[in-house]
């Protein structure tokens, strides 16, 4: 055959290949004609699109009639002092972490301002996150890059994200301390940057440690140039954050400003008086996840901050038995951790969370069904944002209306640093609540004791907070 003929046979193909793609699934011409005369372009339709073209979709949305008065009263209340702020980060789970642990030490010490460093467990946090990446490098080293392990390792080398799980697994290990002892920093408050060079830096090394396994390198020397590894990203931290103190001078306050006792300390030392160990051994974590099967206990592989830590571990619930135990907890003034899909009808500049906040459906001239377990399964919705629950208002029935939680995006935001959820946005978008043991019900603490089904690490509901 000659030349001209193959490209005229090719081309010949190439057009039918195109033709049956369309007769298979793609757009056709006669579809597209469809397409084009559905569009009806009445003058409404144009006045929207010349609305939406210059403006942000939510203020055309915004419900007014769902702009009275807020309600900002709740019959149980757990006070606190003083609303953080994460800065440019994704450290909610640490700061909510260590906000529910914060509310307990300044009621039993009558503590005046008080916060617990969160640069000094961040920097464990990074450095504990490298040394899981590079062991489970080494330890899947035989499999091929195209493994989903493998695969999965490289496109996830550490995060500034998280649950409670790891607020346990970093504070257990390395205590606490004053955040005037070691205070933020630049790249504490905006960790992009910093993130950014330590996976750049941390993917090299994991190819240069899968490499040593691949010529047959002996455990001491992997180890050892592990260790090594470790020794340049704690550097990178140190440079970032500051040096972690292994014993301090802390000046204790009351709410008067007055001196209460001057006293040296190691970060162990610290949380034994100021942390609350009883929360880091005694706590369950529930979840909400209707996609999955109620009354069972689910483990994710591989989601630790620790390599020698543990894995996250959960209860998945109906909503209601959540709600029983979060009510038990704040009736006895104890705040919990509380993870949902906070960008979900969020008004920022009133701090409510409501369903009637927005209404879509009228600006685009459709609806939006799906529901909670439909979301979940399409990967609509999900956890995204962690915060300290600290109030409920229950009507006389003694069923909740709405819900509050202290947040940790600086006190000018929401209602003074709060957000205040309706109940009906409660069911539709909370996720998480990590409550104290005593207040789980009994039958929650069976299901603890069943093993866990164990899903992997990619798992797209647990990719960490935010």
């Amino acid at each position: 055959m000659n030349r001209q003929f193959l490209s005229a046979l090719a081309f010949s193909a190439l057009v039918f290949s195109a033709q049956a793609q369309d007769t298979k699934g793609g757009i056709s011409e006669g579809m597209l004609q469809q397409l084009k005369e559905s569009y009806q372009g009445t003058p409404s339709d144009q006045a929207l699109r010349n609305a939406i073209s210059g403006n942000d979709i939510r203020k055309l949305a915004l419900n007014l009639d769902n702009l009275k008065g807020m309600d900002t009263h709740f019959s149980i209340k757990v006070k606190s002092k003083g609303v953080s702020d994460q800065k440019s980060s994704g450290r909610c789970w640490l700061f909510t972490g260590m906000n529910v642990m914060r509310a307990k030490a300044i009621g039993k010490y009558d503590l005046g301002s008080f916060e617990y460093s969160q640069a000094y467990s961040f920097f464990y946090d990074q450095l504990e996150k490298a040394n899981l990446f590079l062991q489970g490098v080494i330890d899947t080293g035989k499999k091929p890059m195209d493994d989903q392990m493998v695969d999965w390792l490289f496109r996830h080398p550490l995060s500034d994200g998280g649950t409670f799980t790891g607020v346990v697994d970093i504070v257990s290990k390395y205590g606490l301390v004053p955040k005037d002892v070691m205070p933020e920093t630049n790249s504490s408050d905006n960790t992009a940057r910093m993130a950014n060079l330590l996976g750049l830096k941390l993917r090299e090394q994991g190819l240069q440690l899968r490499d040593m396994v691949a010529k047959g390198a002996k455990p001491a020397a992997i180890e050892k140039s592990k260790t090594e590894m470790l020794g340049v990203i704690y550097r990178m931290l140190v440079l970032n954050l500051g040096v972690p103190p292994t014993e301090f001078e802390w000046t204790q306050y009351n709410p008067k400003g007055e001196v209460v006792e001057t006293a040296t300390y190691t970060p162990m030392s610290f949380l034994k008086k100021f942390g609350d160990e009883s929360l880091l051994n005694s706590y369950v974590m529930l979840m909400n996840d209707p996609s999955r099967e109620y009354y069972k206990s689910y483990e994710i592989d591989f989601d630790r901050h620790r390599y020698d830590g543990n894995n996250w571990l959960y209860v998945n619930l109906p909503i209601e038995d959540i709600k029983e135990m979060a009510i038990a907890s704040l009736k006895d003034s104890t705040m919990m951790y509380f993870s949902c899909d906070v960008g979900k009808s969020l008004n920022t500049d009133r701090g409510l969370l409501d369903l009637k906040n927005y209404d879509y459906e009228s600006l685009m001239g459709t609806s939006f069904g799906m529901d909670k377990k439909q979301r979940i399964q399409t990967f609509a919705s999900g956890s995204s944002h962690a915060m300290t629950l600290m109030a409920v208002d229950l009507n006389k029935a003694g069923t909740p209306t709405k819900w509050m939680v202290e947040n940790s995006w600086g006190a000018t935001s929401g209602y003074q640093g709060h957000l205040i959820m309706t109940d009906e946005w409660f069911n539709e978008y909370m996720f998480r609540l990590v409550v104290e043991k005593k207040y789980a019900t009994a039958k929650a603490l069976e299901v603890l004791k069943q093993k866990p089904i164990r899903l992997p690490a990619w798992d797209p509901m647990f990719a960490g907070e935010e």
